[in-house]
């Protein structure tokens, strides 16, 4: 397998359950062998001048670097091959909600990575619909990004 597919990293990063499964998520990606984790896009990576609203909570009130941010954000989803989002289904993050919903629109390749403890519990059914696949956080770093498929997710959906 070689490293030919960029993604563009989806997750929430707001609380100490989202921060877990965010860094679970990282570790595979840079063990996946057809991902090629070095040109993907994550965003914690290219905020807006470096800064990042959890440690500059001014943020919040500057619209440039809201502005910035979110096309930056949109421009990574744009020229990634494949959308990745670490979906937790008992914290739905809205911004990957929207992220999902355009890459979906622009016919990206979508895969939920859902962690082991948390898969088979039920989902939102827009975030199930707009995916192609869902898989377990143990499945990503072996998942063979070359050879997308569709997949049914195997939890509820609500």
């Amino acid at each position: 397998m070689r490293m030919t597919k960029t993604v563009y990293f989806a997750a929430g990063w707001f609380t100490p359950k989202q921060n877990a499964a965010y860094e679970q998520v990282m570790a595979a990606i840079k063990e996946n062998k057809t991902i090629n984790d070095a040109d993907s896009y994550v965003p914690l990576a290219h905020q807006y001048k470096g800064l990042r609203v959890d440690e500059h909570p001014e943020l919040l009130e500057d619209k440039e670097w809201q502005t910035a941010t979110f096309n930056g954000d949109c421009v990574g989803i744009k020229s990634s091959d494949i959308f990745l989002c670490t979906y937790l289904p008992d914290e739905e993050d809205i911004g990957c909600g929207v992220e999902l919903g355009l890459a979906k629109g622009l016919g990206k390749y979508i895969v939920l990575v859902i962690p082991d403890e948390d898969y088979g519990k039920p989902i939102n059914l827009m975030s199930w619909g707009v995916a192609d696949t869902v898989i377990k956080v143990s499945e990503l770093a072996e998942f063979d990004f070359n050879k997308p498929y569709y997949n049914f997710y195997e939890g509820a959906v609500y």
